[in-house]
C-alpha cells in the first residue's frame, strides 16, 4: 500500500522522519501536507519563522532569518543595536536548519500544514550562542560529558478566559457547559474539568495528531485553571513539546471562542500558573538513577543537586519568572513558593522531592512560572543542579513544616532579579555569557516599557489622595 493509500513505513509513522529529501517527501505525502511552518523559538519562547510550500521545504535548504529575532522584546522593540557591532546593525542573516525529529502536523490549520522547529546557526555552521534551544543543548552536553543523562517532566498550568479584545478590562473565566462561569477553589474536581470538556477533547485530539504525549490533564485551584502533565524524557525534546503545546492549547481555545493564557498571574483573586519541572539524572552506562544509592537511600549527587538549586535559583529568577507579572504569582499562601527550602512530599517548599521508589527519585522545581521560555527554564534549572554537583554544595536541613511561614528568599521584582542574575558569574559560565547579556538587555528593556504604563490602581488611589 502506498503512502497515499494511508500506510506508512514504521519509521515514518511518528517522529523521526529521516534526514533525506526522499524520506521527508514520503512523510509529507502521507499527511497530504501543502505548506510548512518553519519555526524557531526566540528569547521569549515565541515562534518566529516563515511559511513555505511543502514542495520548496522538501529540498531542505536552510531558512534565512536576521539575527535581530533574538534581540526583540515581547513588545516588539529591539535592543543591542548600538552595542553589538556592524553584524547586528546590518541585521545579518542566520541559517535556520530544520530538526526533522520535530516535524508534526498542525491540525488546526485551514489547509494541511506541518510545523518544524529549526536550529539557529551562523553562516559557518556553528550554533548561535544566544538561541534558547542551543543554550539548553549546551547544558545537556555538560551533563553528557560527565556520563549523565538528565531526565525531566514538565507540568504546565494555564487559564481559560473569555475573549478580551480590550486589555483595559480585567480577564474573566469563560462560561462552561453548565451556563456558569468557571469557579475557583475546585482543585482536582472532575466536574470542573468537564465544564470545558469540548476544549479538553480538542487538546487531546490535537496532541494525538501531533504525536505529543500527555500524561494527565487536571483541574487546578483557579477558576478555569487547568494543568497538563507531560511524560518524562530528554530535556530538549520536552522543551520542544512545551513550546508546541502552548500553541496547541491556544488554538484549541480559539476554536471555542475563548483564550488560553500562560501568563503567570492573569486573574487578580486567583492563584498563578506555574511550570513545575521534575528532574533526575541517569548514569548513561548503567541506566541507574544516580539520585539513589544501592541501598535505596538518597545519594550525595541528589543532595548536592538540591544544594545547587537552593544556591542558584534566587539568582536565576529572571530566567524562571521573566516578566513583571511573574512576581505577582510568588506570594505567601497562594500555592506558589516564596523561598528555596526543600522537603519530601511537601508542596509548600520551592524544591520538592515527591514520594517515589529509589529508581524514580527526583526533584521538583516549583518556582518556575508558566510564562517562562521552556528552553531557558529547563537550561537554567539543570544548570543550577549541575553546579551543585560539581561544587559539592550541601543543602540546608529538610523543611518538615509549612514553608509559607518562613521568610521570602526570592527576588520580589524583575528589576531585583536582574540584579541578582548579573552578580552570579557561575550561571554565566554554564549558560553562556553572550546569552545572559542579551537576555538581560531584553528583560531590562521590557521592565522599562512597563514602568511607562500608569495602572488603574494608581489612578484609583493616588489621583486624588496624594
Amino acid at each position: 500500500m502506498t503512502p497515499q493509500d494511508g500506510a506508512l513505513p514504521a519509521d515514518l509513522e511518528g517522529m523521526g522522519v529521516g534526514t533525506t529529501p526522499e524520506a521527508l517527501s514520503d512523510w509529507l505525502r502521507h499527511h497530504r501536507i501543502e505548506e510548512v511552518d518553519c519555526a524557531v523559538p526566540d528569547i521569549a519562547g515565541v515562534a518566529r519563522g516563515k511559511t513555505m510550500p511543502a514542495g520548496k521545504f522538501v529540498k531542505l535548504d536552510p531558512v534565512h532569518l536576521p539575527i535581530s529575532i533574538f534581540y526583540q522584546t515581547i513588545t516588539g522593540d529591539y535592543v543591542g543595536f548600538e552595542d553589538d557591532g556592524q553584524q547586528l546593525y546590518a541585521e545579518s542573516d542566520l541559517m535556520m536548519v530544520p530538526d526533522l525529529e520535530t516535524i508534526r502536523p498542525a491540525p488546526w490549520a485551514s489547509s494541511p500544514t506541518a510545523q518544524v522547529i529549526h536550529d539557529a546557526l551562523w553562516q559557518n555552521g556553528d550554533p548561535v550562542e544566544i538561541s534558547p534551544r542551543n543554550v539548553l543543548r549546551r547544558v545537556v552536553e555538560l551533563y553528557r560529558a560527565e556520563g549523565w543523562l538528565p531526565v525531566v517532566a514538565p507540568e504546565l498550568e494555564f487559564y481559560l478566559t473569555k475573549t478580551n479584545p480590550d486589555p483595559d478590562y480585567p480577564l474573566e473565566p469563560p462560561v462552561g457547559r453548565s451556563g456558569r462561569k468557571g469557579a475557583g477553589r475546585q482543585a482536582y474536581s472532575l466536574g470542573a474539568v468537564d465544564e470545558y470538556d469540548k476544549i479538553v477533547d480538542d487538546i487531546y485530539e490535537f496532541a494525538e495528531l501531533q504525536y505529543l504525549n500527555i500524561d494527565t490533564i487536571i483541574q487546578e485551584g483557579g477558576a478555569a485553571q487547568l494543568e497538563i502533565n507531560l511524560m518524562h524524557g530528554d530535556p530538549v525534546s520536552l522543551a520542544d513539546q512545551v513550546f508546541l503545546f502552548k500553541r496547541t492549547i491556544r488554538e484549541a481555545a480559539f476554536k471555542h471562542n475563548c483564550y488560553a493564557t500562560f501568563m503567570a498571574k492573569p486573574l487578580e483573586n486567583e492563584p498563578g500558573s506555574a511550570m513545575h519541572v521534575h528532574q533526575s539524572l541517569v548514569d548513561i552506562r548503567s541506566g541507574r538513577n544516580i539520585f539513589s544509592n544501592e541501598d535505596g537511600s538518597p545519594s550525595e549527587a541528589f543532595l548536592h543537586y538540591v544544594g545547587g538549586l537552593q544556591r542558584y535559583i534566587p539568582a536565576a529568577m529572571a530566567l524562571f519568572a521573566p516578566y513583571v507579572n511573574s512576581y505577582r504569582r510568588l506570594a505567601r499562601s497562594t500555592a506558589a513558593p516564596i523561598n528555596i527550602q526543600w522537603g519530601t512530599d511537601n508542596r509548600t517548599v520551592g524544591i520538592r522531592s515527591p514520594v517515589a521508589t529509589p529508581a524514580a527519585r527526583r526533584v521538583e522545581n516549583r518556582v518556575i512560572g508558566a510564562d517562562a521560555n521552556p528552553y531557558v527554564a529547563l537550561a537554567a534549572t539543570l544548570a543550577c543542579g549541575y553546579l551543585g554537583i560539581k561544587n559539592r554544595i550541601e543543602p540546608t536541613p529538610e523543611c518538615k513544616g509549612d514553608a509559607y511561614l518562613s521568610e521570602y528568599q526570592l527576588p520580589r521584582s524583575l528589576n531585583e532579579a536582574l540584579g541578582w542574575l548579573a552578580d552570579e558569574k557561575d550561571l554565566h559560565d554554564v549558560l553562556g555569557k553572550e546569552f545572559i547579556t542579551v537576555y538581560s538587555e531584553v528583560k531590562d528593556t521590557e521592565y522599562g516599557e512597563f514602568m511607562k504604563v500608569i495602572s488603574p490602581w494608581e489612578r484609583e488611589h493616588l489621583l486624588l489622595h496624594v
